[in-house]
């Protein structure tokens, strides 16, 4: 071997010695125990009791194997996942806040988010029982005496990246940005009881509705003679009310009243949703795969806060979130068979003191 291959080789060695970057652990706070319930909440959009009760529901699934190589506890893997929702910012942001790389940070988050979304059948359902249904019902009555209601059903849109590929264009939406369609139906105490949240932005809530699971229930007669009442942009049929475009005589006046008031907890609960989880307002930058986890798993974790009485997010700081942009753009529907609407201003609302 000649000394040029020699200075070759070693030139070479050092090369590879330069690119290889030393194995760093960084230092991981304890951040039950470093902030109070207050500032808990503040950074994590929920209290120290929710993230405990949703541990114990998907530890075993998320756990390490093994504690080798300084592996991420499953409260830390939590509260990393939950501070990238509360913030909608770069997964570099929120793996620093818990001491872990960019790649490490964006597979516990799609992980976490797969694993909470799998708790839907948990906390996001419609009412089953007949006790489940008369006290829903009940309580919707309670808002503006609007009978046999158990759900206020809406879409709202989350901003999204560009999925790219000839279908791409299928998710811009009537104000040109790129997004999914997600409908909820909410009861008064602005839980959610159903989520669809697969539809490109550029699909009409209509359209969204007629090909749930929700629609074949209804029109099978699952719930019997119940209702879910809507905005305009939904079609008025024998299951489904929506408000008076024009009223025209104090009867339909008052029953505009009613049913506005009554499904207004589904806006409210998007109010609540997105300023609990910023991330929904800002828009996701991650696959849509990942993204639709991501929209069912804040669901889900508003349910829990909601079924702990966390009602109300804090407030956050020097941070504008985008409003709730509403697309309830009236379109001509297909005739429907019988009008639940056209009865109740004909048979109760007459009679109503």
């Amino acid at each position: 071997m000649d000394l040029f291959e020699e200075d070759d080789d070693f030139e070479i060695i050092q090369y590879l010695n330069y690119q290889r970057r030393l194995y760093t652990v960084h230092e991981r706070i304890n951040h039950m125990l470093a902030w109070d319930d207050h500032d808990f909440r503040v950074r994590f959009r929920l209290g120290k009791n929710v993230v405990r009760n949703l541990l114990e529901y998907i530890e075993d699934e998320i756990a390490s194997q093994t504690t080798r190589n300084n592996a991420v506890t499953p409260i830390n893997k939590l509260l990393l996942t939950l501070k990238f929702y509360a913030t909608g910012n770069f997964l570099i942001t929120a793996g620093d806040f818990i001491g872990v790389s960019k790649t490490t940070a964006c597979l516990i988050v799609c992980d976490f988010s797969v694993a909470i979304a799998k708790l839907r059948p948990i906390f996001i359902r419609m009412p089953e029982t007949e006790s489940e249904i008369r006290d829903l019902q009940l309580r919707f009555y309670q808002i503006t005496r609007f009978p046999r209601t158990i759900g206020a059903i809406d879409c709202t849109h989350i901003k999204i990246q560009s999925p790219g590929g000839p279908d791409a264009e299928y998710f811009r939406n009537r104000k040109g940005y790129f997004s999914l369609n997600v409908q909820t139906i909410a009861c008064p105490g602005l839980k959610i009881m159903d989520v669809v949240a697969r539809w490109p932005g550029s699909c009409h809530d209509q359209t969204i509705f007629k090909k749930s699971r929700i629609y074949n229930k209804l029109i099978s007669g699952y719930w019997k003679n119940s209702l879910i009442v809507a905005d305009s942009g939904y079609a008025n049929t024998q299951y489904v009310v929506t408000p008076y475009l024009n009223p025209s005589n104090d009867i339909e006046e008052l029953y505009n009243e009613s049913i506005i008031r009554t499904r207004n907890p589904v806006e409210r609960s998007y109010g609540v949703l997105k300023r609990r989880f910023p991330v929904l307002s800002f828009g996701s930058r991650l696959k849509l795969e990942t993204t639709q986890a991501v929209i069912v798993a804040c669901c889900v974790l508003h349910n829990l806060a909601c079924d702990n009485n966390d009602l109300e997010p804090p407030e956050l700081f020097n941070m504008d979130l985008p409003l709730n942009e509403e697309f309830s753009l009236r379109e001509d529907h297909e005739p429907e068979v019988g009008n639940a609407r056209k009865q109740l201003t004909e048979e109760y609302f007459p009679f109503l003191n």
